[in-house]
C-alpha cells in the first residue's frame, strides 16, 4: 500500500479528533459524578453501633437446672442469633444455647449449665458482646 501525503493528513486528524473526544468524555464522566457527603457515612456508622444487654433470671441454680437469660440488643437485625458463651480455661466458648432476636430487639433463651461453681457468662452476635455476668451452679 503507498500511503500519500494526503492519506497521512486524514489518519493525523482522525487520531486527534479521538484522543479529544475520549479526553472529553472523561471530563464529561467526572462532571456528572456526584460528591458524596462524607458526614452522612460518619453518623451511619455511629448509628449502626451493635450492643447487647443480658440479665439472668437467676444468681445461683443446681446442676442441669434450667433458667433464662433476656435482654435487649441495639443495631441487629431482626431474626440474627445471640449465642450464649462460657469462660473455660481462660478462653470463651460457645454453648448450644441460642435465640433469635426478636423485631423490638429483645432475646430470651433457656440455659442448662453443668459445671459446677461460678460461671462467667456473656451473650454474643458475632463481634459484639454483652457485658460478662455470673451465674453459680450447685
Amino acid at each position: 500500500m503507498i500511503v500519500t501525503k494526503r492519506h497521512s493528513l486524514r489518519i493525523a486528524a482522525v487520531g486527534a479528533l479521538s484522543a479529544a473526544a475520549v479526553g472529553l468524555a472523561g471530563t464529561a464522566a467526572i462532571a456528572a459524578t456526584p460528591a458524596t457527603p462524607t458526614t452522612s457515612v460518619a453518623q451511619k456508622a455511629a448509628v449502626t453501633k451493635a450492643s447487647i444487654t443480658a440479665k439472668p433470671s437467676v444468681n445461683s441454680v443446681k446442676a442441669w437446672q434450667q433458667f433464662r437469660v433476656t435482654g435487649k440488643t441495639t443495631g441487629l437485625k431482626a431474626g440474627s442469633k445471640v449465642t450464649l458463651q462460657q469462660k473455660q480455661r481462660g478462653k470463651w466458648v460457645s454453648l448450644p444455647a441460642s435465640a433469635p432476636v426478636t423485631h423490638k430487639g429483645t432475646y430470651s433463651l433457656g440455659v442448662k449449665l453443668g459445671l459446677k461453681g461460678k460461671n462467667d457468662l456473656r451473650i454474643v452476635n458475632g463481634k459484639t458482646a454483652s457485658s460478662v455476668f455470673h451465674v453459680t451452679v450447685r
